[in-house]
């Protein structure tokens, strides 16, 4: 199976998400631990982000207190910009 390159994933409308996990330390439930996670995912679904939640579920000890993301598209379309015309300068 062939990976799709970056700029590939970013022209079919993929951005970069962060996430901060916050969870509880399996032997010291009391304290809580910080985790960033950055991939590429479609908003507003969050496939990549809901897979890697349940694979924390499933296989790390720590629960989960919170998820806070963010998401961003690196290519939209208010980067491209139509030209009308050329000036020259000397």
């Amino acid at each position: 199976m062939q990976h799709a390159s970056e700029f590939e994933l970013m022209l079919k409308g993929y951005g970069m998400t962060t996430a901060e996990f916050l969870y509880h330390m399996p032997d010291h439930p009391h304290l809580l631990q910080s985790f960033i996670w950055q991939d590429y995912d479609l908003a507003p679904d969050f496939p990549a982000l809901h897979r890697f939640i349940g694979f924390w579920k499933a296989k790390l000890d720590g629960p989960l207190h919170s998820v806070v993301y963010t998401h961003r598209r690196l290519i939209s379309a208010s980067e491209w910009r139509s030209v009308k015309g050329e000036l020259a300068l000397h």
